[in-house]
Order: C-alpha cells, then structure tokens, then sequence
C-alpha cells in the first residue's frame, strides 16, 4: 500500500512539473508571439507613416516645380508675343530671376538632405559674423517680397563672429525665414534676432502665426514631415526646411528648437557655438 501511495505521488509530482513546464512554455510562446505582434505592428506602423511622407513630399516637390516653371514659361511667352514696355519687361524679368532663385533653393534642400542622409557632406567653417548675414538675407527678401515686413535686431557688440559654413548657414536661415513668412498673415513681422549665448551666439526667427502644438514641436523637424495633408492644408512646401535647418545647427555643434511666441506665434531658436575655424 505505501509502495502504490509513493508510486502514485511520483506520478502526481511528475504530471504537475510537466504541467508546470508545458504552462511555462506556452506562456512564454504567448509572450513572444504578443511581443512579434508588436514589433511588427510597429514596424508596419512606421512604414506606412513613412510611405505617406514620401508621397506628400513628391506630390509638394510637384506643386513647387510646377508654380515657378508656369510663371516662367508664361512671362516667356508674354515677351516673345507682346511688344512690352521696358518697365513691364523689366518687372517679369525680375519676377523670372526670383522664380529661378525659388528653384535653385528647392533642388539645394533636395540635394543636402541627401548628402546629410549620407553623411557625405563636408562642413567647410570659416569666420563668420552673423549680424552681417541676417542683414544680407534681410536685405535678399526686402527684394524679392517687399511687401512682407522683415525687422533685424542684432547684438551690441557690433559683430556676432562664429566659425561656420556660410552656404549651410545662409541655407538654414533662408528656410527659417521662409517658414516664417509662410505661416504667419501678410502684414504680420518676422523678426530676426541674435544675441550672445553661454557657448556663443543665438539666432532667433520670430513669427506671429498660429504657432506650433506642443505635440508637434518635435515632429516638425522630422524629415518630410508636415501638418495635415498635402490635400488640405494651404500652405506650400515639401517638408525638409526645418529638418534641413536643424541638421545644419547640429553640424556645426548647435542645436535648434521652437518655442511659444507671446502672445501669438512660435520662435525658432539656433544656438551655434563660437569655436575658431
């Protein structure tokens, strides 16, 4: 009797460790079968997110190669069928010469994200003073839209100088710049600040649009990445300005961020570092 009692515990014990072992298994199977899920899940998740920003980037390249090349191909052909006066001539000449500049920015933003992408683009810094530069591209709107209104307030100390690449930073702040024109109302300003910093100088681009979702503050500086769809929102633009802009302040040891404007508006905020080239 105690031999069949000890027997059948044995065969209870081993029926509860094969139970226990055959649990354990298929839970951890569950787990990682539930953690697969996820992992693909997320992954499609991000794919198709991906897919969609290159689809509102190629279809916002479209609609900012067509507009430059309609204009042009339109006061082309006013010139050759019309006798024109010389101011009318001169005003679509200007106008073409604008509409040029707008392409060449266009392929130069296509271009460097590529080349950041990569990795391949070279930084060549040089001394720059950065009061000089917001004034020269101040100067380059005051021309090509009179009518926006564009304010500089640069530092007291006469001359901003920082080592920098002058083309990626002129580039930087031409897309700041044009992304606060874009958002904020026709007669609104669009101020361009610099000031000393802890490491250097700061260059702020301030606008009096609707501002920027604290949810989004972030985001905007992703690549491709734009508010809404190409569909429905009304302002132009292919989304690599801003994630341009920030590559080029983190390449030459900076950083840039956007912050609340008060009391409508965002401020754009770059941070470059005054090391000696």
């Amino acid at each position: 009797m105690a031999d069949h009692d000890a027997l059948m515990n044995r065969i209870t014990d081993e029926r509860d460790r094969n139970a226990a072992q055959y649990a354990g298994e298929g839970l951890m199977f569950l787990v990682l079968t539930l953690l697969g899920a996820v992992f693909v899940y997320r992954a499609a998740r991000r794919q198709i997110r991906y897919d969609m920003m290159q689809e509102n980037f190629l279809m916002a390249v479209t609609h900012e190669l067509k507009t430059p090349i309609s204009i042009l191909r339109l006061n082309l052909e006013t010139m050759l069928k019309f006798p024109l006066e010389e101011p009318d001539r001169r005003r679509m000449m200007q106008q073409g010469v604008a509409e040029t500049e707008r392409l060449n920015e266009l392929c130069e933003n296509i271009l460097l994200s590529s080349r950041l992408e990569s990795a391949s683009q070279v930084i060549e810094p040089r001394p720059v003073d950065l009061n000089a530069l917001l004034q020269e591209t101040a100067d380059t709107y005051a021309q090509r839209m009179p009518a926006r209104r564009i304010h500089i307030q640069t530092s007291g100390a006469g001359t901003a100088m920082v080592a920098a690449d002058p083309l990626l930073l002129r580039l930087c702040l031409h897309n700041l710049i044009d992304n606060a024109i874009k958002y904020s109302p026709a007669d609104a300003m669009v101020t361009l600040r610099t000031d000393p910093a802890t490491t250097g100088f700061r260059i702020t681009v301030a606008d009096e649009g609707p501002g920027v979702a604290d949810a989004e503050k972030e985001k905007i500086f992703g690549r491709f990445y734009r508010s809404g769809s190409e569909t429905t929102r009304k302002t132009k633009g292919t989304g690599l300005g801003l994630y341009l802009s920030r590559k080029i302040a983190e390449a030459h040891g900076g950083s840039l961020r956007v912050r609340d404007n008060r009391p409508q508006g965002s401020i754009f905020v770059m941070d470059i570092p005054n090391t000696q080239a």
